[in-house]
């Protein structure tokens, strides 16, 4: 038997909570609480208030969501621009 099929939807970040979870705001105005998929924290894609992301979501609990892409808002510099420190 078949996986059920994960609904994708978009939204924006509303708030940030502890233990590396999200408050997000649908499109539809429904509030979830999600996290961010692993292949995001292993590329240390970062997410701030106000960023507009895709939720996945299972049928059987639609109050729950796994921030799947961080979408690119104008001002931010290009991907290799980024700060690093000294490494040896």
């Amino acid at each position: 038997m078949a996986k059920e099929e994960l609904i994708t939807m978009e939204g924006e970040i509303n708030e940030i909570l502890p233990d590396g979870r999200f408050g997000v705001t649908l499109d539809n105005e429904h509030r979830l609480i999600c996290y961010t998929a692993g292949k995001m924290r292993r590329y240390r894609i970062r997410s701030v208030v106000g960023d507009r992301v895709h939720v996945e979501l299972t049928p059987y609990d639609l109050t729950k969501g796994r921030i799947v892409f961080r979408e690119r808002t104008l001002g931010q510099g290009p991907a290799g621009a980024r700060k690093r420190g000294y490494r040896r």
